[in-house]
């Protein structure tokens, strides 16, 4: 396996959060079991490259591609990967790398070629059959959240799902942070009815207006979800959406935040 394709700080964290293998059969106990870290460079490959599982070099990763999607499988059913990025997230506030404060959300589609649930025809792609990544993100663009939809649903209606996926995050004294106190959002998300909503929360929405001419100053904030995008889409397997089920892509969605949070782990030590 090469090293490169799983680091050790991402390995130290993902290792105590998978399942224990099961117990070998005495008798007739077949072959040996792929390491799990060997696995998860499979994973990573497919992620990072983009290649069909069937695709990924078996002697260069140390696994085969269908051995890394069934690992891929057990570990989303374990919820390995929400537990991840919640691990990450608390190591970033316990840093003060996290600025809860302000929060920014924004929409993005995707092209879905084989189907699957979770998939709708896209407004902005001639009705082809597509989904959309929605995120919601702190000041400085670190992913608390994402969620998969159709790329017909409106990026409002994500809003609130979003907001309550943001898993509680410790790190410091006090109680876990699960909202932000502003957030901002552009004008897709101007509707008054989710305004009242997000007062009602204790968030002050600062969202744009329809009609409104631009010069509002709140893209001076907002821009940061759009780079975020451009992180979770340099995962060439999250540019297009091959995966039939929705939660194996959701899990990949996770372990490219997950990576992001990293990154900026490392870059702060």
């Amino acid at each position: 396996m090469r090293a490169d394709l799983v680091p050790d700080d991402l390995w130290e964290r993902v290792e105590p959060l998978l399942p224990p293998a099961p117990e070998r059969r005495r008798r007739h106990s077949g072959r040996l079991r792929i390491p799990d870290r060997a696995a998860l460079a499979g994973i990573l490959y497919v992620l990072r490259t983009g290649v069909a599982w069937r695709d990924v070099p078996a002697q260069a990763v140390g696994c085969s591609g269908i051995t890394a999607w069934r690992r891929l499988r057990d570990w989303t059913e374990a919820g390995v990967w929400p537990r991840l990025h919640t691990t990450l997230l608390t190591e970033l506030r316990r840093a003060e790398l996290l600025d809860l404060d302000d929060c920014a959300v924004d929409g993005s589609h995707v092209r879905a070629l084989k189907g699957g649930a979770h998939v709708g025809p896209s407004p902005v792609d001639r009705a082809r059959p597509g989904s959309k990544h929605h995120v919601i993100v702190d000041r400085h663009g670190t992913p608390l959240a994402v969620t998969l939809t159709g790329g017909n649903r409106h990026d409002v209606t994500q809003l609130l799902p979003l907001l309550d996926a943001i898993p509680p995050i410790r790190g410091l004294r006090g109680r876990p942070r699960r909202r932000p106190q502003r957030l901002f959002a552009d004008r897709g998300y101007d509707f008054d009815k989710y305004r009242r909503l997000l007062w009602k929360r204790g968030i002050k929405p600062m969202i744009a207006r329809r009609g409104v001419a631009h010069g509002s100053g709140l893209g001076k904030v907002r821009w940061v979800a759009e780079r975020t995008f451009a992180w979770l889409h340099q995962f060439k397997r999250l540019r297009t959406r091959y995966e039939r089920r929705a939660d194996l892509h959701q899990s990949l969605l996770d372990l490219a935040c997950s990576i992001i949070c990293l990154r900026r782990l490392r870059t702060a030590f």
